[in-house]
């Protein structure tokens, strides 16, 4: 039997926090209302978000010393749905999954579509992989990948997205997220126009298979494994290409691919005014690209993010979370995440808009600041409890998943194999 936390255990869990809680949604909803806040509004708002999991991230993490595999992982694909669907039973907000091929590769992906609805998921944007070299491969990617200056290793890039469109659609996804590792470690190792040139050739083979309605996310990253120069660097590169590529390619911001000083928030005003963002991988990062939880180390620029959202019109980004857990339990990571990005979104709701327009037209300074640190100042926990609660989710999630012993269970179902079926070294 395959261990699940049942609705009637999150039930029984909600009761006994039942009080407390409406005791501070009460208490909540009555500080809102001073402020002419419809609490209603924002718990149906809060009901209807939505970010995706990544297949890749429930398993334990590395870095590029060690991995230490964690207890109960997964196996394999079918692991990673019942861990993607225990964090959606408790937080209600995470219905869809995000999948990376080939570590997610399996021979019938109507068996995995299935098993997917089975457990109340579905498919959100698919990912490629040409940063790897995999087994059986005939051509290298050491050198590149979309860019080699090798036109068969090229071609064997634009042939694995080209299969990865194939994949979303089988399993129901519209969209493609392309990441490439290509760069240089050495001035002067690649011409630097002629490998973007090359990028630009190879993604347009790629769209070119892509159905109407289908998304293309170009993913940029500052630096590694490129050290000295990645191809698709920055924002500009990205929404070069994007804009280059026409109207199936969008840019994807991941909050840890950009140096520690960049304004990330302007650079999600620019691109939704150009109309190519496309989405976020939602992370933290003290120094780079650290993949950490969303929300641990600077929650002020994640709510930044998401106030920008609700100031941009007729904008709808797709939302996921990219991270690496290298010393926590996976579940219980992604669980906080979701929750941190929903109080992220939930504190962008509830910011006085009209009376930041106001402080902005009368270039009164600390006022402007001022109505976006009472937002951010604000609990919403409650709302958050409460949005979750409303739709068979727990209250507190992460109290109801230790209580449910999920890890000891899994660690009794899944013996270590000695295969990384997730994480990366």
């Amino acid at each position: 039997m395959t261990f699940r936390i049942s609705a009637e255990f999150i039930a029984d869990q909600n009761a006994k926090a039942q009080d407390a809680h409406d005791d501070d949604l009460a208490a909540l909803i009555r500080q809102l209302a001073r402020r002419r806040i419809d609490a209603e509004a924002v718990i149906a708002r809060l009901m209807a978000f939505e970010v995706a999991l990544p297949t890749w991230a429930v398993g334990t993490g590395g870095t590029r010393f060690a991995r230490f595999p964690g207890p109960g992982e997964p196996r394999h694909v079918f692991d990673k749905l019942d861990d993607c669907a225990t964090i959606q039973s408790l937080v209600r907000i995470t219905p869809q999954v995000s999948p990376h091929f080939p570590w997610d590769r399996v021979d019938d992906p109507a068996e995995l579509r299935q098993a997917a609805t089975a457990l109340g998921l579905g498919f959100d944007a698919v990912n490629s992989n040409t940063f790897q070299d995999q087994k059986g491969q005939p051509r290298s990617y050491k050198f590149g990948s979309l860019t080699h200056t090798d036109a068969a290793v090229r071609a064997d890039a634009v042939a694995h997205n080209i299969g990865c469109i194939e994949m979303a659609r089988a399993l129901g996804s519209d969209a493609l997220t392309v990441w490439i590792a290509d760069g240089a470690n050495f001035p002067g190792q690649t011409s630097l126009a002629g490998a973007f040139d090359r990028y630009i050739a190879a993604m347009r083979q790629v769209i070119a298979e892509a159905p109407d309605g289908f998304r293309v996310f170009l993913e940029h990253k500052i630096y590694e494994p490129a050290f000295y120069s990645t191809v698709i660097s920055d924002w500009g590169s990205s929404l070069m290409a994007a804009q280059e590529l026409g109207p199936k390619a969008f840019c994807l911001v991941d909050l840890g691919h950009h140096a520690p000083t960049v304004n990330i928030e302007q650079i999600v005003a620019r691109l939704a005014r150009a109309g190519k963002l496309g989405g976020f991988h939602f992370n933290d990062s003290k120094y780079g690209d650290d993949d950490l939880d969303a929300g641990s180390v600077d929650p002020f620029r994640l709510f930044l993010v998401f106030n920008e959202l609700e100031e941009v019109k007729g904008v709808a980004p797709a939302h996921m979370i990219d991270q690496s857990h290298n010393v926590t339990d996976p579940v219980e990571s992604l669980i906080g995440s979701a929750v941190e990005i929903a109080r992220a979104a939930a504190q962008a709701m509830i910011v006085d808009r009209a009376g930041l327009a106001q402080a902005q037209h009368d270039n009164d300074v600390l006022a402007a600041h001022g109505a976006l640190k009472a937002a951010f100042r604000t609990d919403v926990s409650p709302l958050l409890a409460e949005a979750r609660a409303r739709a068979g989710g727990a209250l507190d999630p992460a109290a109801v998943y230790r209580a449910s012993g999920y890890r000891a269970q899994k660690t009794q179902e899944r013996p270590p194999s000695g295969i990384a079926a997730a994480g990366i070294v």
